[in-house]
Formats: structure tokens, sequence, C-alpha cells
């Protein structure tokens, strides 16, 4: 019976809140049954004993039912309610305070914390120390209420009591050590299991990329050999789309593998130096067949100044890419793809590098984006069916970026096309530019580029090892033309025979072979008695591909790593290394690498860091914005006769004509869809987007652009807090400091600090439009007109506000206005003035120069014709002083 009532405690399959009921409840009741033997057993007859007795088949009759139901959480609380009867009727039968009574509370409160959970646990602690309060307030207010023991029996209880709630203490924790230590146990077994088939997984991979890598290396290294030969071009073009195939399935394979990788936290960097142009001509090649199989163009944008060597993981780099561009290709249906190169120096030996690719493709949807770089993660299904792919290539980008520390991003409109923009921190190993690209293009015109040897070594001796017979055919094949003298062995074993027997300049081995593998081969060639290539050099030549493979083999003492499948132009490289200089014969320099030969090039335009736009109402002069390179988003003018976009199909002085015949209308910020349009065309021109709004507490543009803006991830909305050009002064701001390569953190940050040092009041001459535009009520107007007031509007805490008021002729108010604005000219920034107009004459504006000639002298001061989104809102006569304040701006 024992052991039926132990089995589920002990059983480490029941869940460990049912254990501790089943124990901690057993125990309650078995205290309760102590307690009455207690009263038998010392002859005493009390109350006490039957409500035990009750307590106990109450407890028994809710164990066997919450068992059964299985309704644990709700069978503990039934229990704790018996203590809130139980404990307080114990407390005043056996002497209160000095019996053993409060020590039952204490066993009260460690059945709540161990077997009641959530806000029942809460809840029955908070009524267990009221039930200890009340009891104690009780006992200490009417002693008359507890009924009063001898001393002797008071100290047997005091006793009794301490010692059942230790035992009760000790077994609870013991057995919570118990289970702690049986979990742990539990979990390092699980370790093991996991460890071991971590590691089963891992020799698989390693397998079966060895498997997968071994029949590829034979296709392209054959393939090579035809290259080589004098072939028609019909046959050339064949051959060359069998090896761009080839290693398209090359890098389908390695997305499997590394996702492997990266999700076991393996995957390491491993930076080497490159030729960029190299780099380059191999990304194109294999991806220019598919995007001319689709009737997709292929523009390639490479920045001039690119160096021509650099240092980072070139196989990563170029997986990241390759992944993107096999993306663009199968989403974009008609139209282009483009990828193009930009870098910035960051030190003297250090660039910033940004890739961007970008296509005319579907696009995704806003909600979509999110969840693009996500593992098998493929949106808009439904759509995407019938495109091949497993969901793994973004995904892994992703990872791939994160590691060696750059960013990755997307902009994208649905239905318009997509771009992608990685960015990644490289060192310079060679400052020379990479220079223009040429419009020839090898892989367009299927002419093959004549193959010549790059050295002979007749008298140098090599050994291949490697356990496939193909895989030695095709080294062979591709190291024929240099004349050395090549013998093969089939295995380790026969490598060390050989080894025996005769000297090698050189051996290139294969790691993964049945028997003695590689690396167990280059240990016993090293410690070989009498071996004749003990210091011979080694190179790993080997399918088992990955960063973490070339560490492994540089610490086991190869001499260097060439992952299969290989083509001739490494495998003769590596092998011209490796022999003797004396035995090696040049029969060519090294050629320049020629660019224009591998890829194609349709457009040279450079694409700018960051691009700072705004809207229409920022009124800045078109000499600054044409300087500054600053793009503007109209606003719409809604009149009776329709809408029109500002300063495009409706200029001010129209729209002041259209007043003056009676009519109204009002401004209205770009919809949604606006935005996206003129985002995604900015963005096709940087890699970054600074849009400045009019402050969001006077306009809804600030809102509508930033709801705009969630669709890419490079486009970022400022709200400037003002209006007109005090806007444009942020615009100008910002456009200075990203001319002068400040980041996108530095301007955002500069442009939110210079709020408060802009002014960008206006004097009205008449408070109609203002009235019509809802800013003042109709009483006001009726008041200016009768009393000539005209007010200065200006911004104050980012809403439009009444900034003062000027009584009297319009034309002595303007002097007034000009006065006041400028009389504190030692805080003012002379460098900048733009006088802002609503329909003032060529007169008026000549006498306003001079007024504030007489105030201030300013470097350069611009009369800017308002838009007419401030005209409508302002009215005629309107002008406005913007200019900068001393004070954090005046360096």
């Amino acid at each position: 019976m024992i052991r039926r009532w132990l089995e589920p405690i002990l059983n480490h399959n029941v869940d460990i809140h049912e254990r501790m009921f089943r124990l901690l409840t057993s125990i309650t009741m078995l205290v309760l049954l102590l307690m009455i033997f207690y009263g038998f057993l010392t002859g005493e007859r009390s109350a006490n004993q039957v409500v035990a007795a009750v307590c106990v088949l109450y407890v028994a009759v809710v164990y066997i039912l919450s068992l059964k139901k299985d309704c644990v959480n709700r069978g503990a609380t039934l229990v704790t309610l018996m203590f809130f009867f139980f404990l307080p009727f114990n407390f005043f039968t056996t002497g209160g305070m000095y019996g053993g009574a409060p020590l039952w509370f204490i066993f009260c409160f460690l059945y709540i914390s161990i077997v009641l959970s959530g806000r029942r646990k809460g809840f029955c602690l908070m009524l267990s120390a009221i039930m200890v309060l009340v009891c104690y307030y009780f006992g200490f207010q009417y002693p008359q209420s507890v009924m009063r023991h001898t001393r002797d029996i008071s100290y047997i209880n005091s006793v009794a009591a301490t010692i059942f709630v230790s035992i009760v203490v000790s077994a609870t924790i013991s057995f919570q050590n118990f289970v702690y230590q049986d979990e742990n146990r539990i979990s390092k077994e699980q370790k093991k299991e996991i460890e071991k088939l971590s590691e089963s997984e891992k020799r698989f991979f390693a397998s079966m990329s060895h498997e997968i890598r071994t029949p590829i290396n034979t296709i392209i290294g054959l393939n090579e050999m035809i290259l080589r030969e004098a072939v028609t071009s019909e046959v050339a073009e064949n051959a060359r789309n069998i090896q761009g195939a080839s290693k398209m399935l090359l890098s389908l394979i390695n997305d499997i593998l590394d996702l492997s990788k990266l999700e076991s936290g393996k995957m390491e960097i491993t930076n080497v130096s490159y030729e960029t142009g190299i780099f380059f001509s191999d990304i194109i090649n294999m991806i220019w067949i598919k995007a001319k199989e689709k009737g997709l163009e292929f523009h390639l944008d490479i920045d001039s100044s690119m160096p021509s060597m650099l240092c980072g993981d070139e196989v990563r780099i170029k997986q990241v890419l390759i992944n993107i561009l096999n993306n663009s290709v199968k989403y974009t249906k008609e139209g282009s793809v483009t990828l193009s190169v930009r870098c910035d120096k960051v030190s003297i030996n250090r660039v910033r590098v940004y890739y961007t690719i970008s296509d005319t493709g579907m696009g995704i949807k806003k909600e979509n984006i999110p969840h693009l770089f996500d593992a098998f993660q493929r949106v808009d299904e439904e759509k995407n069916r019938y495109i091949e792919g497993t969901g793994l290539g973004l995904n892994i980008v992703k990872q791939l970026v994160d590691l060696m520390g750059g960013e990755i991003s997307v902009n994208s409109v649905y239905t318009q096309g997509s771009t992608f923009l990685v960015t990644l921190e490289q060192d310079i190993i060679e400052e020379k530019a990479l220079g223009v690209f040429t419009l020839e293009s090898h892989a367009r015109t299927g002419e093959a580029s004549r193959y010549k040897q790059s050295f002979t070594a007749p008298k140098a001796r090599l050994l291949i090892v490697d356990d496939n017979e193909m895989n030695l055919l095709v080294a062979t094949k591709l190291l024929s033309a240099t004349k050395i003298q090549i013998d093969t062995a089939g295995s380790g074993e026969e490598c060390l025979k050989l080894t025996q027997l005769k000297h090698y300049d050189g051996i290139l081995m294969d790691h993964l072979m049945s028997g003695m593998d590689g690396i167990e081969c280059l240990h016993a060639l090293r410690a070989q008695t009498g071996g004749m290539c003990r210091e011979t050099p080694v190179i790993a030549l080997t399918a088992n591909a990955g960063s973490d493979s070339q560490l492994l083999y540089q610490n086991e003492g190869f001499s260097g790593y060439l992952a299969k499948p290989v083509n001739g132009l490494l495998l003769e490289a590596a092998v011209m290394k490796m022999l003797p200089g004396e035995l090696v014969e040049i029969t060519e320099e090294r050629e320049e690498t020629i660019i224009g030969k591998d890829v194609l090039l349709f457009d040279q335009k450079q694409r700018k860091g960051i691009a700072i736009t705004t809207d229409s109402m920022t009124d800045l002069p078109k000499e600054l914005l044409e300087k500054f390179e600053i793009s503007v988003c109209p606003y719409y003018i809604c009149t009776e006769e329709g809408r029109f976009l500002d300063g495009i199909e409706l200029d001010a002085d129209d729209l002041l004509t259209y007043i003056s015949k009676g009519k109204k209308g009002y401004s209205h910020q770009p919809e949604v869809d606006d935005y996206e349009r003129f985002f995604a065309q900015k963005l096709t021109e940087a890699q970054d987007v600074i849009h400045i709004t009019m402050a969001k507490k006077v306009s809804e543009a600030y809102r509508t652009a930033t709801e705009a803006a969630q669709a890419f991830e490079n486009v970022t909305i400022v709200d400037s807090g003002h209006i007109s050009s005090g806007i444009g002064i942020s615009v100008l701001v910002a456009a200075y400091m990203a001319k002068n390569n400040a980041s996108k953190e530095e301007i955002i940050e500069t442009v939110t600090d210079i709020e408060k040092y802009i002014n960008s009041d206006f004097i009205v001459k008449s408070t109609e439009m203002l009235v019509y535009a809802g800013k003042f009520p109709g009483s006001i107007k009726t008041l200016c007109d009768a009393l000539m007031i005209h007010p200065i509007i200006g911004m104050r805490r980012e809403k439009l506000t009444l900034g003062g008021i000027q009584v009297g002729d319009f034309n002595h108010v303007t002097k007034k206005y000009i006065s006041r604005m400028l009389k504190h000219n030692k805080d003012i920034d002379k460098r900048l003035l733009i006088i802002v107009y609503v329909g003032v004459d060529e007169q008026t504006l000549s006498h306003i120069r001079e007024l504030v000639a007489q105030c201030c002298e300013f470097e350069h001061i611009y009369l800017q014709k308002a838009s007419c989104g401030i005209t409508i809102n302002a009215g005629p006569g309107a002008f406005g002083l913007m200019y900068l304040k001393k004070g954090k701006m005046e360096s």
C-alpha cells in the first residue's frame, strides 16, 4: 500500500504540482490522525479530536476526487479552506499562543506556497495572514476565549507541534531536493542525447556536403576542360551555362548546410584578402543566366572608386548577395534586376560598402516585411506557390550579415518592386581604384576566353590523394598543361607507401577518405620513419567545405586549403605557391583583371548616402533646393475647380487670382500612396531618406508620411516643429550635414535640437483666410478689421499660436513688426534670412529689404514667394522673416 502511495510521488513523469499535492495532503491527513491518536494516548477527550476526525474525512474525500477528476489546483484550494476552519479552532482550544497552534500556522503557509499556484496562491496567503492576525488579536483582547491548559500539557503540545512541523518541513525540503536532483539528472541525460544528435547531424551534413560536392567537382572540372579546348561558340556557351548552373546548385546546397551551422552556433566568419573585380565577376556569372532565361534586364552599377582589393569573408558576402539576387530574379516577372555597389571611407584603411539589390518585381506587403527574414517563411504564399524555393535564403542572409557586423534592410512597395540594402565594413588591402567597367560582356557574347596555363614545372613532382577516381581524373586534367609529374593515390595507406619510396614537392590530399582519412594520413606522413616527404607542403583539397573546416585544417598542420569544386586557375595558383620557386617557370605575367569581360554595365550614376526630402510647404528658393539636392513632395490644393498639385499644377499667383474672385480652397497633405511612390523613387537615388515635415500639430503630413514610411526600413520622418521656411531652415541644415557625410543619427538629432532656435513668425494683413481655414473664430475677423489689428502668427511648442499683435495701418505695422523681430540682433545668426511673402508687390518687397538692412545685416537674404499651401492659409499681404537664432547652432 505504501509502495502504491509513493510510486506516483517519486515518478518524474508525473507533473511536479501533482506530486507535491499528493505528498503534502497525505502529510496533512497523517498529522490530523496523529492528533487524534495523541488524544487517545494521553486519555484526553476533547472536541478538538472530533473536529480533527471530520477534517481527515473531508481531506480524504477531496484528495481522492481531485486525483480522479484531475483537478489538483481546485483540490488544493479546498484543503486550504479546511485550514481556515481547523487552525483557528485548534488555536483557541489548545492554549492559543502558549500551545502548539502557532507552528501549525507555519505549516499552513508552507502548504499554500508549495501546492497552490497562480492567483489562488496569492489570495490564500493573504487570507492566511488575516487569519493569524485575527486569532492573535482575539487571543490578546479576549483572553477568556482561549481554553487554558495546564503548564505540562501546553509544553507537551508545543513540543509535539514543533517535532511534527519540523519533520514536515524537512520532508518537504528533502523531497524538493530529490525532485531537483532527479530533474537535473534527466536534464543532463537529455543534454547528452541532444549533443549526440547534434554530432550525428553534423556528421550527416558533413558527409552530405562531401558526397554532393564530389560529383559537382567532377562536373565543373571536366566542364572547364571543355572550355579550354578550341570548341565552337555554341559548345562554349553551353559549357558556360553548365558552369553557372553547377555553381547555382552548389549555393543551394550551401544554404542547407549553413542553416544547420547557424542554428548550432558553429558558423564562423573568416576574413581573407580578395580581389573585388573577380568577386563581382563570379557573382554576375552565377546570376545573369537565370535573368536571361526569364527575359529580364540585368543592370550593374559599381562605384568606380571601389578599392581593387578588400579584406572580408568573401565566401559569405558572395553568398549573401547571390541569395538576394536569386530572390529578385525569382519574384520579378518582367523589367529588371539591378546590383548597385557604393563605398564610403570610414578611416584610413577601412571602407563601408553598400550593396543594393533592387528589382521591378511584385514587391512585398507591409504586413509581411517583419516576417521576411524568418526561416522557412515565404510571404504571400498563395500568390507565390508556383515559385521554387525553400524559404531559407533570407533567413541565412540576415544571420550572416549580423555575424559580419553589418546591417540589412528592405524597402518595398507592393506590386512595384523591392530594394534590399546590405551594409558591411571591410579593411582596405589595395587602395587602387577598381575603375570604370567596359560594356563588353564575356557572358553575353559567348566568346570563349583562350586558356593559357600560368606556369610550367616539368621537373616538379606532385602527389594527389583521393579515394574517388573521378576527382583524381579532374585534378590531373586541370593541371596537365603545367607539365608537372603527377602521381595519384586512392587511399591514405597508398599515399604512405609512395612517400616512403619517392620525394614529392607538393601533395594535394582529400580529407574524408575511407579507411585512413586525410588528417590521420598527414600526421602519419609527418611522423613516417624514413619517409621522404616529412617536410613536404600538403594542401587539403576537399569537399568538406566551410570556414570552420578551414580553421580545422590550419590547426591540424595543412599548408593550405581548397574547397571542391575548385576551378583550374585557383588550383594552379595554389600548386604554384606550394612548389619550390626554382622548379616553377612562369609562362605569363599575371594580367590585371578586366572586369568588363565578365559583367554588364548599364549605368554609372552614383547613389547618395542620405537624401533630404521635404514637402512643398517648406518655401525654399529653387537655387537652394538644387544646390543641396533637396526633393519636394507636393501638397494638394483643393478648390471648387478640382484638386491640384502645389507648385506643379498650380502656383501662388494663379491661386491669388482665384481667391480674388471670392472663391475659396484649402490645402491637403499628400496621401499615403503619394508618399510611398515618392519615397520609393528617392531610394533609387540614395541609401537612406530623411523626410522633414511641417509641425505635426498643424498638419497631418507627419502622420501620413510616417504611415507610408512603414513600408521602408531606410526612410525616417522628422517633425520640424515649424511652418513655411521655418521648415526650410531645418531642411537646409540637414542637407548641409548630409553633404558633409554626417550620419543619419547626427542629422536627426540636430534637426530635433534646432527647433527652438528657428524663428518662423508671420504677420498677417487680413485674418479672412485664417478664419476660413478654421485657425481663428469668425468674431476675431470682425474685431481685427474694426480696430486695424494685424496678428503675428508663430510656432510655440509645435503649435500655431498668436505671437503678438500690431495695430494700425499695415505699412506702419510692417516697420514695427520688422523692428520687433530683429531688435535682438546680437542673438541672430546673420548668415541667412528668408523673407517669405504672399501677394506682396515689388515696391513693398524693396521697402521690407531696406527696413531689414536698417536693423540687421545678413550675409544672404532670399525673397521667397510662399507656396500655395501657405498662401491659402495666410492670405494676400502676409509675410514673415525666417532665420536661425544663435545658440547651439552658432557653429
